[in-house]
């Protein structure tokens, strides 16, 4: 594809490589060429350096001396270290959210929830995906702290990058969304420590079946959280 010609060519540039992470287009570890790049997305490589730099930032590049440039990749523990970060956050958001806009949250996870049930009945993972991730920011949206957001958004890529790569096995993702479900009642009951403590279990389930995975131990494919 050929970009077009603009004032951002960087953040174009960037977008579209960002997509193809997240969405696994190209893979954990995989080394990223400038001039492959370039070439495919129809830009010099100086917007392509620029947005790979930009990628850097958000944790989803790593540029190593000598070697070059890489899509990020994790190791188990940085998984386990990922994972701790976002129970510890999701939790502070979803206890202020509650709090603060309790019925916004609802109506937001409420609508969510419902187009959730739709990509699943219509077998459309991508879209699932998309409104998984979707739950999980409204909580930070609507927590009424902006450096608890800002601290999201430093992971929130490589979150659904790992996200997008677990196995989309129909049985587990019902599983999952049931989770989502379960998680939107308590919302609406008020219960904030029952629904705290199904958010740790929930980020648990993905942490633990993500490293399955990684282990390569033959484990079914997983769902989403």
């Amino acid at each position: 594809m050929a970009l077009e010609r603009g004032p951002s060519l960087t953040e174009q540039a960037a977008d579209e490589i960002r997509i193809r992470i997240v969405r696994g287009a190209l893979q954990l570890g995989e080394s990223l060429s400038e001039i492959m790049l370039a070439k495919d997305l129809g830009v010099s490589k100086t917007p392509v350096r620029e947005a790979l730099m930009q990628l850097k930032r958000e944790g989803l590049v790593e540029v190593h001396p000598q070697r070059g440039t890489f899509v990020f990749s994790m190791s188990p523990e940085q998984v386990g270290e990922l994972s701790e970060l976002r129970g510890i956050l999701e939790t502070a958001a979803l206890r202020l959210a509650l709090e603060r806009n309790a019925a916004a949250l609802v109506q937001s996870w409420a609508g969510t929830v419902g187009e959730m049930k739709a990509a699943l009945s219509e077998s459309d993972a991508e879209r699932y995906r998309i409104l998984d991730g979707a739950f999980h920011r409204t909580m930070f949206e609507l927590a009424g702290n902006a450096y608890l957001l800002e601290a999201f958004t430093t992971i929130a890529f490589r979150v659904q990058a790992l996200r997008n790569r677990l196995s989309l096995e129909a049985e587990l993702n019902s599983t999952s969304f049931g989770e989502h479900e379960d998680l939107l009642r308590l919302a609406r009951s008020g219960d904030a420590t029952a629904a705290q403590a199904l958010l740790v279990r929930h980020i648990e389930w993905t942490r633990s079946h993500y490293l399955a995975k990684l282990a390569g131990n033959g484990a079914p494919g997983q769902g989403t959280a």
